[in-house]
């Protein structure tokens, strides 16, 4: 199966800004198929996008993406907030940030957001090394200098 790299990236920056990107849990499906997980999915043929992921403060997940049904490249990743931050008002902010700056994702980069993003006193920086086809990256987020969420990431074609 051919795959081009520059359609999948397209595909990959709708997929994510139409659904956690975009539209937080609310693209969550209802009945997801690991118990206790979040579950989030996007179609537009030939591929579709799901995104399952546990937990909040500190959330593991994996990303994959079917052309015409058969997965042909994966993400995992893992991380989260900072583990002294665990009230629930403060994560969301965090988390609201991190939307705003994956939604300022760009197809060099679809993994994650852009290499830096900043609004007020937050910053984003996400440090990828690889291509589309095999790639690790580091995402993390500051606030005047301290360290609040840090997530890591890796993935790459299945062909």
């Amino acid at each position: 199966m051919r795959i081009e790299l520059n359609d999948l990236a397209a595909f990959l920056l709708e997929a994510k800004r139409r659904t956690y990107a975009g539209l937080d849990d609310d693209a969550t499906v209802t009945a997801a198929l690991l118990d206790g997980s979040k579950q989030l999915e996007h179609q537009a043929s030939p591929y579709a996008y799901r995104d399952i992921y546990f937990g909040m403060g500190f959330f593991v997940g994996q990303e994959t993406v079917s052309k015409d049904g058969k997965v042909v490249w994966s993400m995992c990743y893992s991380g989260g907030a900072d583990p002294d931050i665990v009230d629930r008002e403060s994560l969301l902010v965090i988390y609201k940030f991190l939307r705003r700056a994956l939604l300022a994702g760009r197809i060099d980069m679809p993994y994650r957001g852009p290499a830096s993003f900043e609004v007020d006193d937050m910053s984003y920086r996400n440090n990828v090394n690889g291509t589309l086809a095999r790639f690790h990256g580091v995402e993390e987020i500051t606030q005047r200098g301290e360290t609040l969420y840090e997530l890591r990431y890796s993935g790459g074609l299945l062909l």
